[in-house]
């Protein structure tokens, strides 16, 4: 057991009573709860549509397929990032377009090389928003307007994160949510696209069941008896259990946000005199989900990033890597030209971030970590 974990789940009475009530309730595949759960996220981030899914990667498959995105086509994304956000372009036949990140200091898709990869081949991009901090949606939009592109944007680190006042995911085409065991919002697994396009809200519905004009719930309801397929769908329905844990995280999330911002506060202040330390998005104001707390190594190696987290690991502080480059993984083996992911997918250690946390703790961290170097 870590004195202090990377993660705890928030999960309290609520949870279980939920639960509960919907097993008691006699409806616990995709219903009342997954509509509720809908309809308060799309309020919750100003926007029109939101469908329950999954997982975040059926989401980001969904988005590929709606968006009409094939064999032939190419898709910009980032190397920085959990395989799904690229994934899902492989699931259409396209190609991903590797793009470097901005900076050690903002590990974003740098929009400025993003223009730069564009071909007659490009049909999107795909914009991940790190640890729930904003990309440069205002010149990837720009960009995307200009060259007629689609963005989806995987915004599952940051539910309730902010661009410019706008809830990230509601910007480009398509948002993309996910809430596994260890995200903001979580319901063991579990998903959700957003859009303010009718269309593709629409469709995204018909495919997520099978391609069936009616679901169990809306037969049950006696607004239809027998049903048509007419797309070829998926099974990518949400049930009404993981649902119900939903409704009951989103009753605290902004609390626990304010609380994760306000650990984030300790840790600026407590690494800003560690020089080997840079702590990405230090300089960003905006209100932000802190899903995770990266700091990245100065003037180091592989080999160093390890020893570091060995050492913080004998402390009892547990640590994480947000992410392995995904273009040096097997099945995406290339020649690419990714310096500045490379050397963060090197030297980027994730630590522990939670509402729970203590300013003790924080500087239990720090002063660990100062000794290391």
């Amino acid at each position: 057991m870590y004195k202090i974990p990377l993660f705890d789940l928030n999960f309290g009475e609520e949870e279980i009573q939920a639960v509960v009530n919907t097993i008691r309730s006699s409806w616990i595949s995709t219903g009342p709860k997954c509509e509720e759960f809908e309809n308060l996220f799309s309020t919750m981030l100003n926007v029109k549509y939101a469908i329950t899914l999954t997982n975040c990667t059926c989401a980001l498959h969904l988005a590929c397929v709606v968006l009409g995105i094939k064999e032939g086509d190419e898709v910009i994304c980032p190397s920085l990032t959990f395989a799904a956000s690229v994934n899902c372009i492989r699931y259409v036949n396209a190609t991903p377009v590797f793009c470097d990140i901005k900076s050690h200091e903002h590990i974003n898709i740098d929009a400025d090389e993003i223009e730069k990869l564009i071909t007659p081949k490009t049909k999107a991009i795909i914009v991940v928003h790190m640890a729930g901090f904003p990309a440069e949606m205002g010149k990837i939009m720009g960009i995307a307007k200009k060259h007629n592109l689609f963005v989806i944007e995987d915004a599952c680190h940051g539910p309730l994160s902010e661009y410019k006042g706008k809830k990230l995911g509601t910007i480009g085409d398509v948002g993309c949510f996910s809430f596994f065991s260890n995200k903001n919002i979580s319901t063991g697994e579990g998903g959700m696209l957003v859009t303010n396009n009718e269309d593709i809200a629409k469709r995204v519905r018909l495919l997520r069941s099978h391609g069936m004009t009616t679901m169990s719930y809306q037969r049950a309801k006696g607004h239809a008896t027998a049903y048509d397929v007419v797309d070829l769908g998926y099974n990518y329905r949400m049930d009404d259990l993981r649902a119900a844990l939903g409704i009951s995280q989103l009753h605290h999330l902004k609390e626990d946000l304010e609380k994760r911002a306000r650990v984030r506060a300790w840790y600026l202040d407590a690494l800003k005199n560690i020089d080997k330390v840079i702590v990405p998005f230090a300089e960003t104001n905006e209100f932000v989900s802190n899903y995770i707390m990266p700091i990245v190594l100065k003037d180091s190696t592989i080999d160093n990033r390890d020893r570091v987290r060995e050492a913080l690991h004998a402390k009892g502080i547990q640590t994480s890597v947000h992410y392995p480059a995904v273009h040096r993984f097997s099945i995406y083996a290339g020649s690419y030209c990714l310096p500045k992911t490379e050397y963060i997918t090197d030297n980027e250690i994730t630590l522990p971030m939670y509402s729970k946390l203590t300013n003790s703790d924080i500087n239990f961290i720090a002063e660990s970590l100062e000794v290391v170097f």
